[in-house]
């Protein structure tokens, strides 16, 4: 993304000091902040929520979301966004204008001084909701806000909706950030938006070059079709903005950049919005030989860094580099400041390269050795971590499978067999999704529902990253993710949804549906 130059900082409170992440947190407790100093960004949101009538959760979950509450010292995002709430100057999304006028503050200082800043934002939100013709009483309701939140994205349809789902994900889990010292909290609660036409607007489409991936298509100003060069390295880049923003500025034919892949922060979901047969305008003389992954948040602020981001990223590079040949080696999964001809400081110093390539390269590739952000086809003459956890399961299981070397030979390709007989699938020896989710999913099989822990809990959030193509984080927590994508597979097996994982949905993942 484009360098930012340095700047001026100056702000109505102390709040622009580095932003750290302490916990994003599902409980049903509520989380009060720390008493506020004077001119504190808990009353710079409460001031504005009041003034202008906004949720002070919504708000501060919609600038959570934009930037974890970190101003940036008023320089620009990469689609020349501003301060805490993103205010935004480009040719399709005049934001920052809009508050302006709304408020009666200087662009100026609705660019640098955070406390004017959340107030715009507030005033914008506001504005949504009266063109919307939101009353008193849905202006009350949080769950009524959503079709406003999407409008405050600047996006339209399905781009829209991810960035209010991102914002309700929020509000459902709840979050605690500490900026400057001071702790900003959103409390946890259960959410039902009322997403209107947004309803059937939801990103569903596959991704043609990974299957894990969504598919949104960049504009077509934005990149070039085919190629010029044999593709022979991966490009890693950070986007200087949201997730939703960026496919959105992707999408926008002003922009004249794009990506292959981008890769979200709280949960490593990633977009494909260019074929890699095609160029994408990311890395200038590179282009033509690499592709590009872009990663949600901002150099400057290692708080969007996630391990789940991590894994889910690395599990795409590896992907990339198995696929086109690509060497697994830091001369070939390059920073976008290596690129040559390039002037950008991304990823930055916050980019942890040694554990990125240690799970790219399939030494590290999970901490428990069988939780990864995809699960990819295997067959004879595999080889790597994935074969490693394949031939671990089916061991554990009582099929033999020899060492677990990594190498997927005569003895593993048996042993798959047996296991797909059993289960009643197709014995090609061939692990594909199927017999990945009949795999992962094996074991007991104990009632669970949101609120349960424990490794039943994995197994399960295992065995639905591989049936979904979705990277569903591990963590041995039903939460409110967890709970999303147990849904999501019920009703797309012609289950009951109710979000309930008991015999029928076990006994649908153990055969491999």
């Amino acid at each position: 993304m484009p360098p930012r130059p340095a700047g001026p900082t100056r702000g109505r409170a102390a709040v622009l000091a580095s932003l750290t992440v302490t916990a994003l947190v599902a409980t049903g407790h509520p989380a009060s902040a720390a008493p506020a100093a004077p001119d504190s960004l808990n009353q710079a949101f409460a001031r504005a929520a009041e003034e202008y009538g906004v949720p002070r959760d919504l708000l501060t979950a919609v600038g959570y979301g934009e930037t974890h509450l970190n101003g940036h010292g008023g320089l620009p995002s990469q689609d020349n966004g501003y301060g805490v709430m993103h205010l935004v100057s480009n040719p399709s999304n005049r934001s920052l204008e809009k508050a302006a006028a709304l408020t009666g503050e200087a662009v100026a200082e609705l660019r640098r001084d955070t406390g004017t800043n959340i107030l715009g934002g507030a005033a914008v939100l506001r504005s949504h909701a009266d063109a919307l013709g939101m009353d008193a009483a849905e202006r009350a309701d949080i769950d009524a806000w959503y079709p406003a939140v999407a409008r405050y994205s600047g996006a339209e349809g399905s781009v829209a909706a991810l960035y209010a789902d991102t914002v309700y994900t929020f509000l459902a889990e709840g979050l605690r950030t500490t900026v400057g010292g001071e702790r900003v909290s959103v409390t946890s609660r259960p959410v039902s938006p009322e997403k209107g036409p947004l309803a059937k607007a939801d990103v569903t489409a596959q991704s043609p070059d990974y299957p894990p991936a969504l598919w949104v298509a960049a504009n077509a100003a934005n990149y070039a079709t085919g190629r010029t060069a044999t593709v022979d390295k991966v490009v890693i880049h950070v986007t200087q903005g949201s997730y939703a923003g960026t496919i959105s500025w992707f999408q926008n034919p002003v922009s004249q950049v794009s990506s292959h892949y981008v890769v979200r922060s709280s949960d490593g979901q990633i977009t494909q919005m260019v074929r890699d047969k095609d160029t994408a305008y990311h890395a200038r003389s590179a282009n033509a030989s690499s592709l590009g992954i872009e990663h949600e948040g901002f150099v400057d602020d290692p708080s969007w860094f996630t391990d789940t981001m991590y894994r889910s990223s690395a599990a795409l590079t590896k992907y990339l580099c198995d696929r086109y040949g690509i060497p697994k080696d830091r001369t070939h999964v390059i920073g976008h400041s290596e690129a040559p001809g390039n002037d950008h400081t991304d990823p930055g110093v916050n980019w942890n390269w040694t554990y990125y390539m240690q799970l790219v390269g399939g030494t590290g590739g999970s901490a428990d050795g069988l939780s990864f952000g995809a699960y990819t086809t295997q067959s004879s003459g595999s080889t790597g971590a994935q074969v490693t956890a394949l031939q671990t399961l089916l061991n554990q299981q009582g099929y033999e499978a020899g060492t677990a070397d990594g190498i997927f030979g005569p003895t593993t390709k048996s042993a798959v067999q047996a296991f797909q007989t059993a289960r009643g699938l197709s014995a090609d020896g061939t692990v594909g999704p199927k017999t990945w989710t009949a795999l992962l999913s094996a074991g007991t099989t104990p009632v669970l529902t949101k609120g349960s822990s424990g490794d039943a809990v994995k197994r399960l959030q295992r065995a639905l990253t591989a049936a979904l193509g979705t990277t569903v984080s591990v963590d041995g927590a039903f939460g409110t993710a967890t709970d999303t994508a147990v849904r999501s597979y019920q009703s797309s097996r012609g289950l009951s949804v109710d979000g309930s994982v008991g015999p029928n949905t076990w006994a649908a993942l153990q055969s491999g549906r």
